[in-house]
């Protein structure tokens, strides 16, 4: 049946026309701009989750600078901790040249000086964007013992999201600490360990009548001592006129004394009985006492029957070697021969400490490193991923286009053939 008041044929072809236009604006949308998914209309959960993972790509780039910023900053401590080991044992060197006999000691203290200033200098010096790690004061305020490098952006399953952090522990590359508190102190600042004697009568000479033995009061012992593995008590002694000795008290030797493991001398009675220790360690005929806190050292040595023996005791004064000595204040002018060989030793570990917090710079400079290069993968990896949800398939999108150009125009034809069928109903009624 044919109708001049529907045209059936027609607004199926209309219908169908629409259809691949709109289809039409689709592709060519997805063309124009790249993208399958351009806006939340597109596809709303994948829109969704493309918009998160780009913002937490906009997050790890943060990250990346973060990490290149840390980055320079290893690398400037780092660079500053070697030259500084360098003069350390420029340092030690010019020591051990000092040992030898007609040394003018003075002229050689000269080039120690330089070389002591600089490497405050350098410490001071070795700061990136206003952190610098071998130069601290820990009094401060704004001091925090850790320093903290962001070096990952993480969303969890939950949506929250963490920053994963690489910690310097700057109590390993300080320094120099310019606090004065207890406990406070930098690689290369000396510790003074308190000698626990009164210093205006620590050490001295007594001679006994004859027939009698000679006691050498030190003075009162006032404050506990500890020492850590280094650290020691020095001082020399003679006995009966024979050969001075030295004597050295270690931590090894508080230890022994008093069955301990921490190196602490408490009061009078542990420092008797760590004095007996080292005489007896010594092969010395001489025993400590002591009447309240006042240490007293007795010589075992008397006179014969006939007389004319003569003991006496000669004891220089207590001093102490910490493990640590003080780079900066060192002074070989007058120093002895033993001072000599302890402030090479102090040198030396000087140097072992130093070496050690190059190395723990270096170990947090690789994992610097590592992370930037993890980073940088996982921001292409994430891009990859938005990709795969988002991007339109350029050559699926070019072959739907042409085909759709094709429906399109069939499409015209169609309804220009409908829109015609009612023309052929006029010749009915001619």
């Amino acid at each position: 049946m044919s109708s001049m008041m529907t045209n059936a044929s027609a607004m199926t072809a209309l219908q169908t026309l629409k259809a691949t236009n709109k289809q039409l604006e689709v592709t060519q949308s997805r063309i124009s701009t790249g993208y399958r998914v351009a806006q939340a209309s597109d596809n709303a959960a994948y829109w969704s989750i493309a918009t998160t993972m780009r913002s937490d790509n906009s997050a790890l780039s943060t990250v990346q600078d973060s990490l290149g910023l840390g980055a320079a900053t290893v690398d400037v401590a780092y660079t500053a901790m070697d030259d500084a080991k360098d003069y350390l044992i420029q340092i030690r060197n010019k020591i051990a040249a000092a040992t030898a006999p007609g040394v003018d000691k003075a002229k050689i203290q000269g080039e120690i000086s330089e070389l002591q200033n600089q490497i405050k200098n350098i410490a001071d010096n070795a700061s990136f964007s206003g952190s610098n790690w071998l130069s601290a004061d820990s009094s401060s305020a704004e001091y925090s013992e850790t320093v903290s490098i962001v070096g990952s952006f993480t969303r969890g399953a939950n949506n929250a999201i963490s920053l994963g952090k690489i910690n310097v522990d700057m109590s390993q590359t300080t320094l120099f600490d310019a606090s004065t508190a207890d406990g406070a102190g930098g690689l290369l600042d000396g510790t003074d360990l308190e000698t626990g004697f009164d210093a205006a009568v620590a050490g001295g000479t007594n001679t006994a009548a004859d027939g009698a033995e000679a006691t050498l009061t030190l003075g009162d012992f006032t404050t506990s001592i500890t020492l850590a593995e280094g650290d020691s008590l020095v001082f020399d002694i003679a006995v009966d006129g024979g050969e001075t000795q030295t004597i050295t008290i270690s931590k090894a030797t508080v230890d022994a004394a008093l069955t301990s493991t921490d190196g602490v001398i408490a009061d009078a009675a542990a420092m008797v009985s760590v004095l007996n220790q080292a005489f007896t360690d010594a092969g010395l005929g001489v025993t400590a006492s002591a009447a309240t806190d006042t240490i007293s050292i007795d010589s075992d040595t008397t006179a014969d029957d006939a007389g004319g023996v003569v003991s006496s005791l000669t004891m220089g004064a207590l001093s102490a070697r910490p493990a640590n000595i003080d780079v900066l204040g060192i002074d070989i002018t007058d120093a002895s021969s033993s001072e000599l060989e302890y402030y090479m030793s102090g040198f030396d570990n000087a140097i072992n400490a130093v070496t050690d917090a190059a190395s723990y710079l270096g170990s947090i400079k690789s994992r610097v490193d590592m992370q930037k290069d993890f980073v940088s993968n996982l921001m292409d990896a994430i891009d990859r991923g938005i990709g795969q949800l988002v991007d339109a398939d350029m050559e699926e999108e070019s072959t739907r286009l042409q085909a759709l150009q094709v429906q399109q125009q069939l499409g015209i034809q169609a309804l220009s053939i409908a829109n015609g069928n009612a023309q052929s109903i006029l010749s009915l009624f001619r």
